[in-house]
């Protein structure tokens, strides 16, 4: 990994999305934006789903990002929460193959773990760790933002390992690797 890219890591969400844009030159990051995508006051949810796959276009097209980093969704017992989450997801990753930028799956878990050293972190000892790492001054109010970032961190440091939850360098190749959810 010695050449320099972009990396936009996308914590997906149907009220807050969160992203983060790190720059890796070989084995260094550099912090380049961290920010969020506010719908609670949107009421339409295809409105919400637009409005998120435009504001990940948007990112693609300034900062032109060689990888894609997506937090995958963790099942809950709440279906319906699930299905929006999975959705919004959705939209996220279409932007990016849309963009011919590859997608990749991280669990939560999977994350938290390779920020903190532990899978079961708090979303605040994530973002404790990342304002260490880049020195950041100040913390956003919600941790969407620093999710997005540490999706982002996670892919940097997983570069080259098969483990990864998923990767996808198009639509045909997340159609071949998953059968079962597009028939």
């Amino acid at each position: 990994m010695s050449a320099s890219k972009i990396i936009l890591g996308v914590d997906p969400g149907t009220t807050i999305m969160g992203f983060g844009l790190i720059q890796v030159n070989g084995s260094h990051m550099k912090f380049l934006q961290m920010n969020e995508l506010r719908l609670q006051k949107v009421s339409d949810p295809y409105l919400k789903l637009r409005m998120i796959y435009e504001r990940t276009i948007e990112l693609i097209d300034t900062y032109h990002p060689d990888e894609m980093a997506l937090e995958a969704p963790f099942f809950g017992k709440n279906v319906q929460s699930m299905l929006k989450l999975g959705r919004a997801q959705g939209v996220a990753m279409a932007a990016g193959l849309s963009r011919q930028i590859p997608v990749t799956e991280y669990l939560p878990k999977k994350i938290k773990m390779a920020i903190t050293g532990n899978g079961n972190a708090s979303k605040e000892q994530v973002a404790k760790m990342l304002q260490g790492m880049f020195a950041l001054k100040e913390l956003p109010k919600n941790l969407d933002a620093t999710d997005g970032l540490a999706a982002a961190v996670c892919h940097f440091y997983n570069a080259g390992k098969p483990e990864a939850t998923k990767a996808y360098h198009s639509w045909s190749s997340f159609v071949s690797q998953n059968k079962d959810r597009t028939s």
